[in-house]
């Protein structure tokens, strides 16, 4: 029998000590053995039940709700919006575990790699120290070239932060655009060797990357480059100013609080005189709270038809995805869910209290008024959130 059964060794199957039994012994063997000493071969995918997934740890932050500790995420607005500050004093606060415009972070070690306008660089801290007594002694920097379309300087680059005895859990590459030169980043296949290159240095230090990138032309579609990039990312911040207004806010977050915006300013800090008498300087962010004349989120309907109707419309927008549908305009921001203003009735008006024969036109009255409002854009037949 041990030589009938020899085969199943090969496909994962194996036998404790086989013990022998001088009750039941076999007349053409030497020993036998109980078919309850075969254990079932180690599977390699574990399926869990409800309260195995109920038992896995939650999501770590590193900044609570907005960014994750591990993965890839994004920080992008159009030039002169003031996205390299802002990611700088968020790098400066997460570094010292301190809280960032009300979010509470954890500390860790990073390296922010300035790769463009490496002249403002030291201006930046220099204005941060004056303001704010000091800059984080946990936080190197990297002013030389660096791409990650050579798999070397993304090999050496983790080297060199595991060699730094201070490894950086944090890495911003600041900007995209010099961390993959000569890359068309319109093309889906340059934007996937971007991407999985990105992952590739996630993976080697464990923690968060954060790519700082531009907008297109149209700063409303997002991201500048293939869509694909938007899809890879944990986190976006996207920053945006309207004349000396600026604000950022949370354009993607797993788990997190989509949509939640921050007004802030750049202020001018005096760093000292240069050759010629006139003043050097460089800024800083200062948060705004509810400043008259600062970029305001528009607050929903608190009642009514547009309440019902908006509620109704989260619901389905959250179920759509953020793949744009076919016909959609060009003007819809990358990866924001959009549909059709005729599904939009369809799949609502059934939420209105009145009579059934008026819930198509109260409806469509009510969008029509969160269009007004500003909290939604309707544009050739299809809606989305503003």
């Amino acid at each position: 029998m041990g030589r009938v059964l020899h085969p199943f060794k090969s496909e994962g199957w194996s036998m404790k000590t086989a013990k022998a039994k001088t009750s039941t012994k076999h007349p053409y063997a030497a020993t036998d053995y109980d078919c309850n000493d075969f254990q079932a071969p180690q599977m390699r995918y574990a399926l869990l039940t409800d309260e195995d997934l109920h038992k896995l740890p939650p999501l770590q932050w590193r900044i609570k709700k907005v960014l994750p500790q591990t993965g890839l995420a994004a920080w992008f607005g159009p030039s002169g919006s003031g996205k390299s500050f802002a990611v700088f004093d968020a790098l400066q606060s997460m570094a010292a575990g301190r809280d960032w415009f009300g979010y509470k972070t954890k500390p860790c070690n990073a390296l922010y790699c300035v790769l463009e306008g490496e002249g403002g660089a030291a201006g930046r801290g220099a204005a941060y120290r004056i303001r704010h007594g000091a800059t984080s002694p946990n936080i190197r920097y990297l002013v030389q070239p660096f791409s990650l379309l050579e798999s070397r300087d993304i090999t050496e680059l983790a080297q060199a932060i595991k060699a730094d005895g201070q490894s950086a859990e944090v890495v911003v590459l600041d900007t995209l655009n010099r961390a993959a030169p000569g890359a068309d980043e319109n093309d889906s296949k340059s934007m996937g060797q971007i991407i999985a290159a990105s992952k590739q240095l996630q993976t080697l230090i464990g923690g968060l990357v954060i790519l700082v990138h531009h907008t297109g032309k149209d700063a409303s579609k997002g991201l500048r480059g293939h869509s694909s990039l938007h899809g890879a990312l944990d986190a976006a911040i996207e920053v945006r100013r309207d004349g000396d207004n600026r604000e950022w806010l949370i354009a993607k977050s797993k788990d997190g609080e989509d949509g939640a915006s921050h007004p802030f300013k750049l202020e001018v800090v005096e760093l000292g005189i240069d050759e010629d008498g006139e003043p050097i300087t460089s800024c800083v962010v200062h948060p705004l709270e509810d400043v008259a004349g600062s970029i305001k989120k528009v607050p929903p309907p608190k009642s009514g038809n547009q309440r019902a109707i908006w509620d109704a419309l989260g619901e389905i927008f959250r179920k759509t995805g953020n793949v744009k549908p076919e016909g959609a305009p060009d003007t819809l921001p990358q990866g924001r869910p959009c549909i059709t203003l005729d599904a939009a009735i369809d799949k609502t008006r059934t939420r209105l209290v009145c009579d059934t024969k008026r819930q198509t036109e109260r409806a469509q009255a009510a969008i029509k008024g969160l269009v007004g409002r500003g909290l939604l854009c309707h544009e050739a037949g299809f809606i989305w959130c503003k």
